[in-house]
């Protein structure tokens, strides 16, 4: 019985530990990739040109995983966990080039996407629901 509790207590830390993990912030990820540049003297390396046509070049490789696959309805119904997997794992290298970039830029993009919303949403408002 005690060895149950202890099973089921680790699974609860992995738990929290994932859903710690997928709730990271934009400043913490640009922090992480930060200490990972200078980790590796990779600063020198970053410049936002460098930064952009890397990021460019994941777009084509995620966009390598929808090729000839026609419409791909939501939810990815038919793909293997595997290629489910590689897919996260494109979208992730796009995601940290393009912190990476904005941070290096001195974009805050947490503040920059929030303040498009708004200004989309002036830009296209939602039509009005008549009763």
């Amino acid at each position: 019985m005690e060895e149950e509790k202890k099973v089921s207590m680790e699974q609860e830390e992995e738990e929290k530990k994932e859903t710690a993990v997928s709730d990271v912030s934009l400043k913490e990820l640009s922090k992480k990739l930060d200490d990972f540049a200078k980790e590796r003297d990779w600063e020198k390396y970053h410049a936002p040109r460098n930064l952009l046509l890397a990021m460019i070049a994941e777009v084509g490789e995620l966009s390598e995983l929808f090729m000839w696959k026609g419409e791909v309805p939501k939810g990815l119904p038919g793909w293997e966990e595997a290629e489910k997997e590689h897919l996260g794992e494109e979208l992730s290298d796009v995601l940290l080039y393009l912190i990476r970039l904005s941070d290096v830029c001195g974009v805050d993009l947490g503040d920059a996407a929030t303040k498009k919303i708004v200004k989309n949403a002036v830009k296209y408002p939602a039509p009005s629901k008549s009763a």
